[in-house]
């Protein structure tokens, strides 16, 4: 099979996932190897406790490849996010490959799938499992897609992606923090795609929850804040206008109420539509802060070692 001329880069998450990381490297260096003329391979150790980058190493001087290798070093674990953009950020291929995991439940021609759905004229492609998420999962897309700033593509679960030179420029471009790269690609306002596959029976990827990264990304990315807070006034409103009209009532027409219940509910829900109405404006103004400036540094590196 005839190579391809161009420059592949792969970034790949080492965090205690030595099991299975020979293998993985193996098929898929392997694969693009027969494919590509020139190949990169990034790897990123987020403060790994296992043995993942001696695994690398061996891998390397193992196999007589002309590829460039280069580990990243974090200085300390801060998570598959900030990592995996320490190495997409380094990473100087035409085109990206991003395995947040390296447990394969995919045929390895899906590598290839993406790459060709790519050439169709799409800047990031994702590979997606037809198995479905679970529950807390597709609560989190359903909420994130249906609040999102920018109703372009639709979120959901992804094993891997391809991504182009102009989308990563793109990604860098909308802020120098960028917490959530699935919600930066969709909101770049390129044309992204998704390739479907069958997964492997028998083989489970690692589905570990990320709330904390769930709600920054509320934060950022979408206006479910906003809608809640407003919802939750408008709510108080009709209850303060309901008691307001109660005690007019209870005044005209001389009812028998406990003493002390009407003003305490009054006040009670006026206080409560008051709050949740300044809510309201400071996450407006919140999201105008955001839309200008992200908050800090992305991550932090301790060294960059080179192997091939």
């Amino acid at each position: 099979m005839e190579k391809e001329n161009k420059f592949v880069s792969l970034v790949v998450y080492l965090y205690n996932n030595e099991d299975g990381l020979k293998d993985f490297l193996d098929k898929t260096i392997t694969y693009l190897y027969e494919k590509f003329s020139k190949i990169e391979l990034v790897c990123v150790d987020d403060a790994s406790l296992g043995n993942e980058v001696e695994t690398v190493r061996g891998f390397c001087k193992s196999k007589d490849r002309d590829m460039v290798v280069n580990v990243i070093h974090m200085s300390y674990h801060q998570g598959l996010e900030s990592a995996m953009n320490a190495g997409r950020d380094l990473a100087i291929g035409d085109f990206v490959y991003e395995f947040d995991t390296t447990v394969m439940d995919y045929d390895i021609d899906v590598i290839s799938r993406v790459y060709e759905k790519m050439l169709e004229g799409y800047d990031i492609v994702s590979a997606c499992s037809s198995s479905k998420p679970k529950t807390s999962s597709r609560l989190f897309y359903r909420i994130f897609n249906a609040f999102s700033r920018e109703k372009g593509s639709k979120l959901q679960n992804e094993t891997f992606r391809i991504i182009t030179r102009r989308a990563i420029n793109r990604a860098k471009s909308m802020g120098t923090y960028i917490p959530y790269r699935k919600a930066v690609y969709a909101s770049s306002g390129l044309k992204t795609e998704h390739v479907v596959y069958d997964p492997i029976k028998g083989v489970k990827r690692d589905s570990t929850g990320r709330m904390s990264l769930a709600i920054d990304s509320f934060v950022y990315f979408t206006h479910f804040l906003e809608s809640l807070s407003s919802f939750l006034s408008v709510m108080f409103l009709i209850i303060t206008v309901v008691i307001a009209i109660f005690i007019l009532s209870d005044i005209l027409l001389h009812h028998n109420t406990a003493d002390g219940w009407l003003s305490i509910m009054g006040f009670l829900s006026v206080g409560f539509f008051g709050v949740f109405l300044l809510l309201s404006i400071v996450l407006k103004y919140q999201s105008a802060i955001l839309n200008v400036v992200f908050k800090h540094n992305d991550y932090v590196i301790s060294d960059i070692e080179k192997i091939l």
